[in-house]
């Protein structure tokens, strides 16, 4: 199984951040209840009864590596939500949060949901991470991260055990001979299968539309008439599609880092390949080299390591597949260009060390060894929502020469991830494109970065169309990173000013 370019959130850095922790089973008390509250309008399960807060447990592998325990100030609950939203009768699923009261001297606003995309990605692990971002926001609102549906704590999706995984990591991506297209697939589908295995009760039920009903749960369990709601990456369709099945319990929403609502698992996966090229040649102009000459470089190194893998100084080389997820990672933020530099010279010198370190911390591969389940719930996810299904004939016939004219680099493993992606996928797509249109609702702030490499930058301006007249606001970042916020002080202060203080910024606006 080839591993689509993840949507994380944030920045480089936070698509990595694994670690923070699940929810406590045990009285700490210091805990906190808070009363349900019976938001009109609301689907499936009764919100009666009490959200209790507890000290958080220490982080599980389901959190990624480099975990940790947040401090006391961080709380952690569960919400039981109906499996099956128009069907009760089929139980129920418990949704993992976390959250850091408003601390600040100003009037509390009420909560703000975080979600930092993947799909996959844990909020109980990520929001205390990166909390320091927030302070400001912090003062008005608590700050509740969650667990959505097959991710983490919330009844994660598994499919197999680190030993697969490391063994999949290690076949050939971009197959050049039918030998290995035939592994490629083979081991496709034996994820597949074993998702179906092990977390045949959730995996149908793991969609974005399910997780959009989740999240009117939870805004009124927490007691808020509004969802508040900062959703990057991923989390910016998820938040998209809530808007569109309730605009009028939408508060203040931020969409940083957007993707095409338009776009089809086709379309998806090529304005990633149009994204990566984009970042790759933004990179080699800041250091002065041009755009084919930069791509010619990083092309033949690719070939000289499928050929002959680098030796690590382990007994794990650094094969071709392994090579481009690390040269995928830095792309996403500027800051970490310097670290792509320092991977690429010791590649083209024949150390492939600092190329699979990038590539195992993309890959949420902790020091023993152990493969996080994340990315089995960001593909179970994408599968349950998309219905594009591509077979390795389409991929040779269709699009493999198109997404290699667009990117001779990322072109051919994004070409033939279409066809191992959800290759007899055991549960049907819901949608050829999500439905983001929200009439009625409070204008939503969408926030597009010119440089994006993930997300690219027209991604936004479509958001902002889809959304409506008068609803989508566009505001544009120029920069080179995955997200706005934090990364530039107008485009932070925009959005600080929409969600304190409720002022909307000119539709059209532009922060450098």
């Amino acid at each position: 199984m080839t591993t689509r370019v993840r949507v994380g959130a944030l920045a480089a850095a936070l698509v990595l951040l694994a670690g923070a922790a699940g929810c406590s089973g045990g009285d700490s008390g210091d805990g906190d209840r808070e009363r349900r509250t019976e938001g009109s309008g609301r689907t499936g399960q009764s919100a009666a009864g009490d959200l209790d807060w507890k000290r958080c447990e220490a982080p599980t592998t389901a959190h990624g590596s480099g975990a940790e325990r947040p401090g006391d100030r961080w709380q952690c609950a569960s919400l039981p939500v109906p499996l099956v939203h128009d069907d009760p009768s089929k139980g129920t699923v418990d949704i993992a949060l976390i959250r850091a009261k408003a601390k600040g001297s100003g009037a509390r606003i009420g909560s703000l949901l975080f979600n930092f995309g993947g799909p996959g990605g844990s909020g109980v692990a990520t929001l205390p991470l990166s909390a320091s971002q927030f302070a400001t926001l912090n003062g008005r609102y608590d700050l509740i991260g969650f667990d959505p549906r097959g991710v983490a704590d919330s009844s994660a999706v598994v499919c197999r055990g680190s030993a697969e995984t490391e063994r999949a990591h290690r076949i050939d991506h971009t197959p050049d001979t039918a030998a290995a297209q035939r592994t490629y697939l083979d081991v496709a589908r034996a994820f597949g299968a074993g998702c179906a295995e092990r977390s045949g009760r959730i995996l149908p039920h793991v969609g974005t539309e399910s997780a959009a009903r989740d999240m009117d749960l939870i805004r009124a369990a927490l007691g808020d008439d509004k969802l508040h709601y900062l959703g990057f990456s991923y989390g910016t369709e998820l938040g998209a599609v809530y808007a569109h099945h309730f605009p009028q319990r939408v508060g203040r929403l931020v969409l940083d880092g957007v993707v095409d609502p338009t776009a089809d698992f086709v379309g998806g996966a090529r304005n990633q390949v149009v994204g990566f090229q984009r970042a790759l040649e933004n990179y080699f102009a800041d250091r002065g080299v041009g755009a084919r000459e930069g791509t010619d470089r990083i092309v033949r190194l690719l070939k000289r390591i499928d050929a002959a893998p680098l030796e690590t100084g382990t007994d794990r080389k650094l094969t071709e597949s392994l090579a481009l997820t690390g040269i995928i990672l830095p792309l996403y933020s500027e800051d970490s260009w310097p670290q792509l530099t320092e991977a690429l010279a010791a590649a083209e010198d024949g150390d492939g060390s600092d190329l699979l370190t990038l590539a195992d911390a993309y890959n949420n591969r902790d020091s023993e060894g152990e493969y996080s389940p994340q990315d089995h719930a960001q593909r179970a996810i994408s599968c349950a929502d998309s219905k594009g299904r591509v077979t390795a004939e389409q991929v040779r016939s269709r699009y493999l020469a198109d997404f290699t004219e667009v990117s001779p680099v990322f072109g051919p493993y994004l070409a033939w991830d279409l066809a191992g992606w959800c290759a007899d996928w055991p549960v049907e797509g819901a949608w050829d494109t999500p439905e983001v249109s929200a009439k009625g609702a409070a204008p939503i702030l969408v926030v597009g970065t010119t440089g994006d490499s993930a997300t690219p930058y027209e991604g936004a301006k479509r958001m902002a169309d889809e959304l409506g007249e008068g609803v989508g606001v566009l505001l544009t970042n120029k920069g080179d990173t995955h997200g706005a916020y934090g990364t530039s002080e107008c485009t932070t202060r925009a959005i600080d000013d929409y969600l304190l203080r409720g002022k909307t910024p000119k539709n059209g606006t532009t922060c450098s």
